[in-house]
């Protein structure tokens, strides 16, 4: 296997606002898609042997603007689900529960259907991905992964991938539509890019 990318999607009308977002499908803001569609020229230069992108249209819009090929939905790529939080912001949050942490606390329960998630929980579903992507990489050379999914979930990716627990996650930042690497140094888990993408002032220049 060569590296594991990872995407973050582009800008939505919640993640402009700071509202958490799991499972309402939001699509992509004009911002959004200018954001995605400049991926391109970063992952021009990668070969990627297999996409996989969460469920929702913010990722799979974003797969497809940055040209990623064959892009699979795989269901554990779905963002942390907030229960409770969902489409709240971590100011309304903390008016209530001044010292919430995420990372930490997990979440308030939410509806039956989507009662939300420990940090255990997603830092499990991080722990299948990785094990989805150990397996394809053993018949895709040297070539890459590109993940497409949410900022929280990957924050806790890299975290597994690192061997540290899902609440080190906190410890990465991911900005829509940045692009991060992870892969090997002398076999040992290593990031090697975090956190990339244009300027935002470039975006305006980017045709959709």
């Amino acid at each position: 296997m060569g590296e594991l990318i990872l995407i973050r999607h582009g800008e939505t009308e919640w993640s402009r606002s700071g509202q958490h977002t799991s499972y309402t499908d939001l699509p992509l803001t004009e911002l959004g898609e200018r954001q995605a569609k400049a991926l391109v020229p970063l992952l021009a230069e990668r070969h990627i042997g297999l996409t996989l992108t969460s469920p929702y249209i913010r990722a799979r819009r974003t797969a497809e603007l940055a040209e990623l090929p064959a892009p699979r939905e795989t269901p554990d790529l779905h963002e942390w689900e907030y229960g409770a939080y969902e489409g709240v912001t971590t100011v309304d949050i903390r008016r209530t529960r001044p010292d919430w942490n995420l990372w930490t606390d997990g979440v308030a329960p939410g509806p039956a259907e989507h009662p939300g998630e420990t940090p255990q929980e997603v830092g499990a579903r991080a722990d299948r991905v990785l094990a989805e992507v150990a397996a394809a990489a053993s018949h895709l050379g040297d070539a890459d992964i590109a993940l497409v999914a949410h900022s929280h979930f990957l924050r806790v990716l890299i975290a597994r991938y690192l061997r540290l627990t899902p609440a080190s996650g906190e410890l990465f930042q991911l900005a829509t539509g940045a692009v991060s690497r992870l892969g090997k140094e002398h076999g040992k888990p290593v990031i090697t890019a975090l956190n990339m993408a244009l300027p935002e002032r470039l975006f305006r220049a980017v045709q959709v």
